[in-house]
């Protein structure tokens, strides 16, 4: 049985983390069917949006410290880099893929699993999620796997120091009340939640909806406003000149859904 459980419907794929027995651990399997699935994404046509789950209890737990290390011999510095990178090129692949990704996230989101969550579009908590940069409680540093890059982003550096200095847990109350996540449901509701944002996604045009989460990346690293306004306009001239933009405008002059045409490769 895979660690990563890929359904897909339509033009999504929901992709679930499998090791419920493990919290969903990120063990060497699961670490590299994670990287390939979202490195191949980037060339996928027919998958518009991700949603990423884990299975049971918990989101991800983090790397699974139980699971056994590299055979004496191989840990070398250099061999532990590559490992390193192993990981950290998940959430790379994850922000570089032009699909949205909604992340579900329920109970345990530490360490790496804190990683995947922030490196995530759009994510709904449950009443009894806990994230936190757990590195740092393990004798690591907190700086791990993107956490660095994404939590003083979204909350400041203040807050981040707070959590990452620490390794203190983040409710999902003041989760929510500092924009880490969009909404916080009940676990029975986490999927139609879920499939609401898909919903909305896909009226976007597929053009559209790659080109804005490519230059949201972007702005969000731009120079200035000008630097910001000038990928918009190159978004908007080349969006405005896809075949889909007319089925676009008219489904939202006769109050309908759109129909796009599916283009694959």
């Amino acid at each position: 049985m895979a660690d990563l459980e890929l359904r897909h419907e339509g033009d999504v794929i929901w992709a679930t983390m499998n090791r419920p027995d493990r919290l969903n651990a990120l063990s060497r399997n699961l670490v590299t069917e994670l990287r390939e699935f979202f490195v191949g994404l980037y060339w996928r046509r027919d998958v518009r949006v991700v949603v990423l789950q884990g299975a049971g209890k918990a989101f991800c737990a983090g790397l699974d410290l139980k699971e056994r290390g590299d055979p004496q011999g191989e840990r070398s510095i250099g061999a532990g880099l590559t490992r390193q990178r192993e990981i950290s090129e998940i959430v790379i692949a994850m922000r570089r893929c032009p699909q949205p990704i909604v992340a579900c996230v329920n109970g345990a989101a530490a360490g790496g699993g804190f990683a995947l969550a922030l490196a995530s579009d759009v994510r709904i908590a449950t009443p009894d999620v806990r994230m936190n940069a757990a590195f740092i409680r393990i004798g690591l540093s907190a700086c791990d796997i993107g956490v660095s890059y994404f939590l003083p982003r979204m909350v400041g550096s203040s807050v981040a120091a707070e959590y990452m200095l620490t390794g203190r847990f983040i409710t999902a109350q003041r989760a929510y009340e500092l924009g880490l996540v969009s909404r916080v449901v009940e676990p029975d509701q986490m999927a139609a939640e879920a499939q609401g944002f898909v919903d909305d996604m896909l009226h976007a045009t597929p053009l559209g909806l790659r080109l804005t989460k490519e230059a949201l990346n972007h702005a969000i690293d731009a120079q200035g406003l000008e630097a910001a306004i000038a990928m918009e306009d190159r978004n908007q001239i080349l969006a405005s000149s896809d075949g889909d933009f007319q089925e676009g405008v008219r489904a939202f002059l006769e109050k309908r859904r759109p129909n796009y045409v599916r283009r694959e490769g």
